[in-house]
């Protein structure tokens, strides 16, 4: 049997007869919640076969029923809200107290004065609250089938007024909740609560979502049933098998079953359920995942369990260990009259306001002043012309500075190549060798010119001079490593077509020659003809050969798979990958440049020394790097660093807090190793990642000896270490060198972007902006505060040598910090909460991604995401970070990002500094391009690089 219930209405003991149209309208119109149904129960359907002889389907049956109730109660009524679900299963929602009236109300109305018995029952309404439990009691026993969470809180056969007051309290809660929920709310909630993520699937539409999920289940299903352990593979959620299992217990639960494999159809059936779009359907899921027990309340210690699980899905073992604490964070919230469990409406509650909580943390405003003004309605053109030639635009901006060195460069060499090619196309020994010969001294002069270019870009005292003149406007300065990378190829081509012609064209052409053709070049051979050996053993052919063998050593070893270990081969092959072979195999070409000036000397057709040219080519450049060795090598002497503090942080990452030499002044963003104290600064600390042999080695040495400035935990700039006692490693610090960051102060507007280690360069000019503020403030308000000595060191990075005080056009910076390891958060931690105590002004944000957790809205972290954000509208700061900084799920919608940037500072230069993977650096650079041309915002980008530059010796 089905009861033909086809709305919630409002029935009184007084009436007869099934609601009315207009009652039924106004019932469905209240937004109520869902509550779960469940089939009748076989042994049940004959009795209500029975009554339904007697009664009417429906509403009159209900109507008798309540008619019953009245006789023991008088003239005191109830109401009773019931649901029929898709399924043809109904539940009672609600059983409240009412007062007799005209039964057909608003929704408003009725909600009012729903609240209105409630509220005199808290009052002390005796009799009604007696009678309101009897008749909860009573509905109850006539149907012991229908579960109702609100039935099932509000009174049982013990029960005394002062027990019934704070459950009525809740009551009243909850209708409360019921009025405030409105349709913006529940549209936004669709996006949350999710179990399936099509971007993890890789599917577009439900029809291909099923079909993927139809052929996994097609290989995994044995005898045509799939196991409880791959039905997480199964949905796609192979990374989250034990959430998964929770899924599939409650779905099975839901059937009335006990099972722990199932075939297509029910696969099939779990699919539609965890998959519907209806929000309400899936926060029933998610409730049900957590009351295991199915007596439709969720105890503490349920939440913990669904904390652990969730926890365990995200790999967040930090926040398993503090489950208890935040399962009492949401009962706290949720349960203030001490009731020990909460209800689906309050879970519903909770995630409905879900805004609410983060919006009162979140650093990121979105000012509403200059959208209309600031952003364009559309930015790509529909015009295919159009098109094209935003394109072409859009890569002359970005390719500009490194286009026309590039093609410079190019230049320079066909230039050289064809003056050699025709020189020797002209001269006797053409008709002995032919076009091996003018091709092969063609090439060589190339190597000549890039011989001397190559080292131009390691020449780094010099580029970080070149920094600070006018210079950087059309000189790509960040991109020296990739010219030096760019010539080491054009070089390989030269050794190429140089060595191979003389190889195998020329010399077998030389050798084999008639007497009568050799005759003309004799006197260049000194009247006799070489052998091919004498050609390969003399002073010309040794020294070519052994620059190309120290040369092949040098590329092989350089490489990306060699440098950083990718490569691994057995001991004591080991020895030759890792940073320290790449640095050792590079300081093989000081032999490769002696070979080169005496293989230029030894000329077979070459004899004037102005012919001989080599020396001219790389004089200039050999002497230039030759003084900045030298330099660097006395100046690291002269900064030797006493260790104040190594912090061993998680991540294999450790910080060094060392003692400032004097006079070492250095700007923010500069390296070596991303210096992440400030200018004013009266020390000097880096964070360092341990990713090869030599960072490897390095962090023995300062950690070695267990020495009590060896600490294991975060850095914190206002707690130094003591320094070592004994056996203290000698420390010698080279730059500092320029680099993309050290530019910020040109900048109204920063953007810094850190991948993991990547954010180290963007720390030092945070505290910097908070100096420079500060030390602004303090100017402004005394004189005599300049004179204090903590004031000096704030201010000593901001003072002219004539004694002005330089303008500090920098007004706020955007932090964005992404990392996949949450330990990675123990890094900065100290270092972002002094950041955020010292901003008084606000003008600095930040903003925390953890790509590790689940997007925010996947049923995943739905419960870490609630727990994160009232933690920190509560506490004040962040779980996984433990700072003042929230942390966001997933990876940032950086179009959001600078879209926000760009209605909150119009009309301002924004400096985007990046430091990480190349792979996002290829679309910040596209978004400030784009940006620039659709907003009144400029956006300029610089890519930073991660250089290694610091010397140790272990002191004997």
């Amino acid at each position: 049997m089905q009861l033909d219930l086809k709305s919630r209405g409002i029935f009184h003991s007084k009436s007869k007869t099934p609601p009315t149209q207009q009652e039924r309208e106004a019932r469905l119109s209240q937004k109520a919640l869902k509550f779960r149904g469940f089939d009748l129960p076989d042994d049940l359907e004959p009795e209500l076969d029975q009554e339904a002889d007697s009664y009417e389907v429906g509403g009159a049956m209900l109507s008798v029923f309540l008619n019953d109730l009245r006789q023991s109660s008088q003239q005191d009524l109830v109401e009773v809200t019931l649901e029929l679900n898709d399924d043809d299963s109904i539940v009672v929602c609600s059983v409240a107290p009412t007062t007799t009236g005209t039964p057909t109300r608003t929704p408003v109305a009725a909600a009012a004065d729903e609240a209105a018995s409630v509220s005199a029952v808290s009052a002390g309404g005796s009799k009604i609250v007696r009678s309101f439990s009897n008749a909860s009691r009573s509905i109850r026993r006539k149907f012991p089938w229908l579960r109702s969470t609100a039935a099932s809180s509000i009174a049982s056969d013990t029960e005394d007024q002062a027990a019934v007051a704070p459950i009525t309290a809740r009551d009243a809660r909850r209708i409360k909740a019921k009025l405030q929920r409105s349709r913006s709310t529940a549209q936004r909630a669709l996006n949350g609560l999710r179990f399936i993520n099509k971007s993890t699937t890789g599917a577009k539409n439900a029809d291909e979502l099923w079909k993927r999920v139809e052929s996994k289940f097609n290989s995994l299903a044995k005898d045509g049933l799939l196991s409880r352990e791959d039905f997480g593979e199964c949905i796609g959620m192979l990374d989250s098998k034990e959430f998964a299992v929770g899924i599939f217990d409650t779905l099975v639960r839901r059937r009335r079953q006990r099972i722990d494999r199932i075939n297509k159809e029910e696969l099939h059936d779990f699919w539609l359920q965890i998959s519907d779009q209806s929000f309400d359907a899936r926060l029933q899921i998610f409730f049900e995942m957590a009351d295991s027990n199915e007596d439709g309340r969720i105890t503490r210690n349920e939440v913990r369990e669904l904390i652990m699980l969730s926890a365990s899905a995200n790999k967040l073992s930090q926040l398993k260990e503090r489950a208890e604490e935040y399962a009492s964070l949401i009962m706290e919230e949720l349960d203030p009259e001490n009731l020990g469990y909460i209800e689906l409406w309050q879970l519903e509650e909770l995630l409905l306001q879900r805004d609410t909580y983060m919006n009162y943390s979140r650093s990121l405003s979105i000012a509403s002043v200059g959208w209309s003004q600031n952003l364009g309605s559309k930015f790509r053109p529909k015009n295919l012309a159009r098109r094209i030639n935003w394109g072409v635009q859009y890569l002359v901006m970005k390719n500009w500075q490194r286009g026309w060195i590039v093609l410079l460069w190019i230049t320079a060499m066909t230039c050289l190549f064809y003056w050699k090619f025709y020189q020797y196309s002209h001269m006797a020994a053409f008709q002995v060798m032919g076009y091996c010969l003018p091709v092969a001294k063609g090439a060589a002069e190339t190597l000549k010119l890039n011989m001397a270019l190559i080292l131009l870009p390691v020449c780094r005292n010099t580029l970080t001079w070149l920094r600070s003149t006018r210079a950087r406007s059309f000189v790509p300065f960040d991109d020296n490593i990739n010219f030096h990378k760019l010539i080491a190829c054009g070089i390989a081509v030269g050794i190429t077509l140089h060595a191979g012609n003389h190889l195998t064209c020329d010399f077998p052409r030389l050798v084999n020659s008639p007497p009568e053709r050799f005759a003309v070049i004799s006197s260049d051979f000194h009247g006799v003809q070489p052998t091919y050996k004498d050609l390969l053993t003399g002073p010309e052919g040794v020294t070519g050969i052994l620059m190309v063998v120290f040369m092949i050593v040098a590329f092989t070893l350089a490489a990306r798979r060699f440098r950083r270990n990718v490569v691994k081969l057995p001991a004591p092959l080991n020895k030759l990958t890792g940073f320290n072979a790449f640095w050792y195999s590079h300081h093989l070409f000081a032999f490769v440049y002696i070979l080169l000036v005496v293989h230029g000397q030894c000329l077979y057709l070459a004899h004037e020394w102005y012919q001989k040219s080599t020396w001219m080519y790389i004089s200039v450049p050999l002497i230039l790097y030759v003084a900045e060795r030298s330099l660097r090598t006395c100046r690291s002497e002269h900064y030797s660093v006493k260790i104040l503090k190594v912090s061993v942080l998680p991540g294999q990452v450790f910080n060094l807090i060392m003692s400032k030499p004097p006079g070492f002044k250095y700007k923010s963003g500069q390296h070596p190793f991303s210096i992440t104290s400030a200018p004013g600064d009266d020390y000097l600390s880096v964070h360092i990642r341990t990713v090869g042999d030599w960072t490897e080695e390095l962090k023995r040495v300062v950690t070695e000896g267990n020495d009590p400035s060896a600490v294991i935990g975060r850095a914190h700039f206002g707690q130094l270490g003591v320094s070592y006692q004994r056996s203290q490693p000698r420390l010698l610090v080279d730059g500092p060198y320029g680099a993309p960051a050290q530019d910020y102060r040109n900048y109204d507007v920063l953007l810094l972007v850190g991948l993991g280690i990547g954010a180290t360069p963007f720390i030092s000019i945070l505290r910097d902006l908070v100096n420079n503020t500060r030390a602004e403030e303090q100017d402004s308000n005394t004189e005599a505060s300049t004179s204090d000595d903590s004031l000096n060191s704030f201010t000593s990075s901001n003072i002219t040598p004539g004694g002005k005080k330089k303008s500090q056009r920098t007004t706020n910076a955007h932090f964005y910090w992404v990392t996949r390891e949450p330990g990675s958060f123990e890094w900065f931690k100290g270092v972002m909460d002094d950041v955020a105590e010292m901003d008084h002004k606000g003008q600095i944000e930040m903003h925390n991604y953890l790509t590790s957790v689940y997007e925010e809205g996947d049923a995943r972290s739905t419960l870490i995401t609630m727990v994160q954000a009232l933690n920190h509208a509560k506490h004040g700061f962040d779980i996984l970070s433990g700072t003042r900084v929230r942390t966001h799920f997933a990876r940032p919608n950086w179009k959001e990002v600078f879209t926000k940037i760009a209605s909150k500072h119009p009309y301002s230069t924004v400096g985007v500094f990046y430091c990480g993977m190349p792979v996002l650096a290829k679309e910040l650079q596209q978004l400030s391009h784009e940006m620039t041309q659709k907003t009144s915002t400029r956006y300029e980008f610089h890519k930073e690089a991660k250089p290694k530059n610091m010397q140790v010796e272990k002191r004997a």
